[in-house]
């Protein structure tokens, strides 16, 4: 088995999880925060305060999570699922304009995980890479945007337990990972980013800004059910969306509000919808933008952290209401 990039601390020593335990049931799935040491290539979490632990984030799994219905369902069958593996630790990044507008981009139909799902830009976090760095790469990898030295700050939101196929009447676990969503806030206006994405066409097929009024709509739309909802009057029937064509180019798209707004279907498929996780990572980022002021300012060089870096991690966040 690879190096465990996520620990859970258990009578004081950290233990790495096998794929087919639950994290969220692990520590209880209650809401509150969870307590977490932030450290290069690595995870730790535990239910209480320890030595080491830098901050306190929620932690949040769907309703429909497939590792939790597996816990429920006596006789299961959890011999299928993967016994060499560990649960995988991801980074994604809330990129935040100085017009208060955050950056989402859709993943590409060919991809074999989450295809068509609109996310904001994250992936795996390598070995020995802070985690900070890892979420800087991944935007650049996939949006072009490399955020000038000293020229942000950022703050960690929270922890999501992802698994995919994300529901398990669509086929049992084949990826589950806990993703650690950090809200990076960038001193340049969305015109002045947006003048510099180049998107990766191997993962990124569309991108958009949004901002806190259609967020908090999306935030809201994911309850577990496929209930149709009815867009509130207020929203524009449609959003700015950038889309690349076969040929390369970029074209302007108009995408319709309620796309946004669809929930996980019970049946397998790749419709256009905005990720589960990426509902949840948006209410923390609203919450932050009514609340919090960021801590400190990052040294944006992804080779040198700076000591900001480290006093950021100190309860960057206080839990907020029903998370």
């Amino acid at each position: 088995m690879a190096a465990a990039r996520l620990l859970l601390l258990r009578s004081g020593r950290p233990e790495p999880l096998s794929f087919s335990q639950s994290v969220c049931g692990l520590l209880g799935a209650r809401p509150g925060p969870t307590h977490c040491g932030l450290k290069r290539g690595q995870l730790v979490l535990s239910d209480r305060p320890f030595p080491g632990a830098s901050a306190r984030l929620p932690l949040q799994r769907p309703p429909f999570c497939p590792f939790a219905a597996l816990d429920q369902q006596p006789g299961a069958p959890g011999a299928e699922l993967p016994t060499n593996r560990g649960v995988d630790l991801g980074v994604a990044v809330i990129l935040q304009s100085s017009d208060q507008t955050v950056l989402l981009t859709r993943r590409t139909r060919t991809l074999n995980v989450s295809p068509n799902l609109w996310v904001p830009p994250g992936g795996h976090v390598e070995l020995d890479e802070e985690l900070l760095d890892g979420g800087l790469r991944e935007l650049w990898e996939e949006s072009g945007l490399q955020l000038p030295q000293g020229q942000f700050s950022w703050v960690p939101l929270g922890l999501w337990e992802s698994a995919y196929p994300p529901r398990l009447s669509w086929g049992l676990p084949r990826y589950h990972h806990i993703v650690l969503y950090l809200l990076v806030i960038s001193q340049e206006s969305q015109q002045q980013l947006q003048a510099r994405i180049q998107p990766n066409p191997g993962e990124v097929s569309a991108f958009m800004w949004l901002g806190p009024d259609v967020a908090a709509a999306v935030a809201a739309s994911e309850d577990g059910t496929e209930t149709p909802r009815h867009l509130p009057q207020d929203l524009p029937p449609s959003v700015p969306a950038v889309e690349l064509g076969e040929d390369g180019g970029a074209r302007p798209l108009a995408l319709p509000t309620s796309t946004l707004l669809r929930t996980t279907p019970a049946v397998a498929d790749s419709q256009e919808r905005v990720s589960t996780g990426t509902k949840f990572a948006l209410r923390l980022w609203l919450q932050h933008l009514g609340s919090v002021t960021p801590l400190s300012r990052g040294s944006g060089a992804p080779s040198d952290p700076g000591p900001a870096k480290e006093e950021q991690n100190v309860d960057p966040l206080p839990p907020g209401p029903g998370i």
